[in-house]
């Protein structure tokens, strides 16, 4: 690169950072390199005396992923991304003109994290990062879930009931495997009942359309306060929300209130809360067969108030990083959803540190 190029690169970077590069606000928020050792161990990188080409930097291959799960892009797509954005190859650490990662490096690199637990380590490891922050969990702690889709599958009747009965794609079609390698065995069917409630002139509401989504559910726990994912986990779309209460509430918030929708509220669901000193504020159910008393109804709409805070997080993740799983298999959802709740912690940090700095 003559000297001329140089300069202009130089110049160029400056620009970006004069015109306010989210990435840069993104790396004065967070210390990656915080999570250097967590990586390296879950990754089981060695010391390079065996010789070989050294694996790209852990910790830039991390926040690659991040990158790749707020844009929502394909393997292939992010290699190609890296390489065209100088934004991007300042925040990797990456040099122009010199190597990056392609498609299968990333999927590799992701799939080793999936497969060693590193990732919810990772998460983990970066909220006690918010603790050490001041960002202590507190005034409660809400719980809810959404829908994220998949691909259809198009199975017949018989391998429907194969996969019914826990039988895995390579079983299934063991004559095709090249068709096992694409068939998503771990999502499920199910309907979604919501939306708009629409009226009629009477004023009285409409029955609400039931959608079928094949995909999974993501399940999330937020403290109150400050609105950080503390808890998650994922299932296939057909999971029963209550089932998973238990999973997500914690004891470390320091309110004993646990907040969620009627879905989770269950005889098994309160005495498990009881049992763990935790105070009850589920939603009640419309009792069958009688209109819903006004005293239940208020109360509802008390802790509707509250509740609503939690489907901002599921907006924002939607919306912004376009959720849609691409991959097969529930392991490979899990990791995705795993780095969508990171990257939206990362932003909910942003917005309290700006939020702070204003104040």
């Amino acid at each position: 690169m003559d000297q001329r190029s140089f300069f202009g690169l130089s110049e160029h970077l400056k620009r970006l950072s004069a015109n306010g590069d989210p990435l840069e606000v993104l790396e004065g928020a967070v210390d990656f390199e915080y999570f250097r050792g967590w990586l390296v161990e879950g990754l089981g990188y060695g010391e390079g005396a065996k010789g070989g080409r050294p694996p790209f930097d852990p910790v830039s291959m991390f926040k690659a992923l991040i990158l790749q799960a707020q844009h929502n892009l394909s393997d292939a797509k992010m290699e190609f991304m890296i390489r065209d954005r100088l934004s991007w190859m300042r925040f990797l650490r990456f040099d122009l003109g010199g190597p990056t990662p392609d498609e299968n490096t990333i999927r590799h690199f992701r799939n080793r994290l999936t497969e060693t637990g590193t990732l919810r380590r990772v998460m983990k490891a970066f909220d006690w990062q918010l603790q050490k922050k001041g960002y202590i969990p507190m005034s409660g702690q809400i719980v809810d879930a959404s829908l994220v889709p998949a691909p259809k599958q198009r199975n017949t009747d018989s391998e429907k009931e194969a996969i019914k009965a826990g039988k895995t794609a390579k079983e299934i079609w063991q004559d095709e495997p090249n068709k096992a390698a694409q068939k998503d065995v771990d999502a499920r069917w199910t309907l979604k009942i919501g939306g708009k409630i629409r009226y009629r002139p009477d004023g009285t509401p409409l029955p609400q359309i039931a959608l079928p989504v094949f995909g999974y559910k993501s399940h999330i726990a937020i403290d109150r306060r400050f609105g950080f994912i503390r808890e998650s986990a994922v299932t296939s779309a057909s999971q029963a929300d209550g089932r998973m209460l238990p999973r997500l509430v914690t004891t470390q918030n320091t309110s004993s209130e646990v907040w969620a929708d009627s879905a989770y509220r269950s005889r098994k669901n309160e005495k498990w809360l009881s049992a763990k000193m935790l105070v009850s504020r589920i939603h009640r159910r419309k009792p069958p067969g009688r209109p819903m008393p006004q005293h239940v109804a208020r109360a509802n709409a008390g802790k509707s108030s509250i509740r609503a805070t939690v489907e901002h997080v599921f907006a924002h993740q939607k919306n912004r990083f376009g959720l849609f799983i691409r991959t097969i298999g529930l392991a490979r959802a899990e990791a995705k959803l795993t780095l969508a709740n990171i990257a939206y912690n990362f932003d909910r940090l942003i917005f309290h540190e700006r939020a702070g700095a204003r104040g």
